[in-house]
């Protein structure tokens, strides 16, 4: 399924591409610039992108954020729509879990959308009990 495809590990893309790439997840806001894509990638304790062979451009990526020691999330997992159902979300995923498992990471996480349960379960995750949290800054908080 993933014929025509390579999953690369690397510290820069193409800016225009990761932006093509978080916008396909709806992670990119108006008002955001490509100054930081270079720090997030190369920050990133792994960062990989789906690359079409025929093309030589990013049509998937993923990344990994952890101290190297203990545990890590892997996080902004998405494919281009015309890309999707060829096993790439998995094989994005499975690069980056091998991974952190080959670094003798022992506690992996996983923030995913909503509904793509059946991407991620076969490779082994499954619900975190209780609730995730995420702080979003308010008006009336100081801080």
């Amino acid at each position: 399924m993933t014929e025509g495809y390579e999953i690369r590990f690397v510290k820069r893309w193409a800016p225009d591409e990761l932006v093509e790439l978080y916008k396909a997840g709806n992670w990119w806001l108006e008002g955001y610039t490509t100054d930081g894509l270079d720090t997030l990638t190369e920050g990133s304790f792994a960062f990989v992108v789906a690359v079409e062979k025929a093309t030589g451009k990013a049509v998937g990526m993923g990344r990994a954020i952890s101290d190297g020691t203990s545990d890590a999330w892997l996080q902004d997992i998405v494919v281009l729509k015309e890309h999707r159902g060829r096993g790439l979300g998995r094989e994005i995923t499975r690069h980056l879990l091998e991974h952190c498992l080959s670094k003798g990471l022992v506690w992996i996480g996983l923030v995913a959308e909503p509904g793509s349960k059946r991407i991620y379960e076969p490779l082994g995750f499954e619900d975190l009990p209780g609730e995730p949290m995420v702080f979003r800054r308010r008006p009336d908080v100081r801080g």
